[in-house]
């Protein structure tokens, strides 16, 4: 009679174990958010308030067009919207690019020059104060990862990051200056976002320029974008 009963009970085990409802990857379980804390929030829009005002008065509203400067308000109005769609968009958009960009700075503080995209932040004919507020770009994609960890990562942030990024190469492209700047406003923002080629003193040549915008607009989804995202879903799903 026990030993039957101990039959049963393994098939039930079993049954519970093997049961489709029941997902045998941890992974596949799903994700609790956790809230934002609010000194984080309060820090961020601290920063933000203090950035947005002297950036507009250094290089101007169109400096606002940049990947980055659109990731740090969007992942502003994430934070306060308790929205991980505004959160998952951003960093699916910067967390390659900015640790690139991290990783030049941090060549360049060691001596040598990486790809020289960083260059600005030693320009002394910009502010040491502005240039302080730009450092943002160092620790943004940490930030932003932090964010995700905690609220998870929603799979439509790579489509919303697309459509972004979409509109605002074509933006740059047809209404922003190509490089260089002018040498009487040698802060105006010039060649936002690469789609003039990847200099600021000069247009790229080798190849045509529509055909250059086009590489972005296919290249930075496929190559950038998506891999962000397959990661995220992966290891941060919601």
């Amino acid at each position: 009679m026990i030993t039957g009963q101990c039959k049963v009970r393994r098939k039930s085990l079993e049954a519970l174990i093997l049961s489709p409802a029941l997902p045998r990857n941890p992974a596949m379980l799903e994700r609790v958010p956790l809230p934002i804390p609010v000194w984080f929030k309060l820090v961020y829009t601290a920063f933000c308030a203090i950035l947005i005002p002297n950036y507009l008065r250094e290089y101007g509203p169109t400096n606002f067009l940049y990947f980055c400067d659109v990731a740090l308000l969007v992942t502003l109005a994430g934070i306060w919207l308790d929205s991980p769609l505004l959160i998952s968009a951003p960093a699916v958009g910067i967390l390659i690019p900015q640790t690139v960009w991290v990783a030049d700075y941090l060549a360049a503080l060691a001596g040598f020059q990486l790809i020289g995209m960083t260059a600005y932040m030693f320009d002394p004919q910009f502010p040491l104060f502005t240039r302080f507020l730009s450092f943002f770009h160092f620790w943004l994609p940490f930030a932003l990862l932090y964010l995700v960890t905690r609220t998870g990562y929603d799979k439509r942030g790579f489509a919303l990051w697309t459509a972004i990024s979409t509109i605002l190469v074509i933006v740059c492209y047809v209404w922003m200056p190509p490089p260089p700047a002018p040498a009487d406003n040698p802060k105006l923002p010039v060649n936002i976002n690469y789609v003039y080629g990847m200099g600021e003193k000069a247009v790229q040549t080798w190849m045509p320029p529509l055909a250059w915008v086009s590489m972005l607009l296919v290249g930075l989804p496929a190559l950038v974008y998506y891999p962000t995202h397959w990661a995220l879903s992966k290891y941060l799903p919601r």
